[in-house]
């Protein structure tokens, strides 16, 4: 398994992305990097690929707080497993429309925990990872910290 934590290549996918689709920075300063995107960011940020039934291949420290996950648990995780089987729906329906539209702001549902605590994600965007070359590599999201 490849650890994207710090990676620069994957951030600058995360964060390009963000901006060409989003309009925005995703990270709010210049000087801050991978390392505070992974580890200091006071929102969650989370990927998954491509593959028929995607895989989360990235989620900060502030995502793996929220859904109680350390990084070697929820790296490699089907992404679905996120949302409780009657909330799948709604996400599939949400992945959908991001994959037409380039990315969906004020993003709302509830999420499910390791432990099953069930949380409510507001005010998420989703976007898709798409390199420079103009390659799909997967579907990103971010939100704040429920209180």
């Amino acid at each position: 398994m490849v650890h994207l934590q710090g990676d620069p290549r994957f951030v600058a996918l995360l964060t390009g992305s963000f901006l060409r689709l989003v309009g925005r920075p995703l990270i709010p300063a210049p000087d801050l990097g991978p390392d505070w995107l992974y580890a200091q960011a006071p929102f969650a940020v989370l990927a998954h690929d491509t593959s028929p039934d995607p895989l989360f291949v990235y989620a900060n420290r502030a995502a793996q707080r929220a859904f109680g996950y350390d990084w070697a648990e929820i790296v490699g995780m089907p992404s679905r497993l996120s949302a409780e089987a009657p909330e799948r729906a709604e996400r599939q329906r949400l992945l959908d429309a991001v994959a037409r539209d380039g990315f969906v702001s004020d993003y709302a549902g509830i999420r499910v925990a390791k432990d099953g605590r069930r949380f409510p994600v507001t005010a998420g965007i989703v976007w898709q990872l798409v390199d420079e070359g103009g390659i799909v590599r997967g579907q990103a999201a971010t939100f704040p910290l429920p209180a």
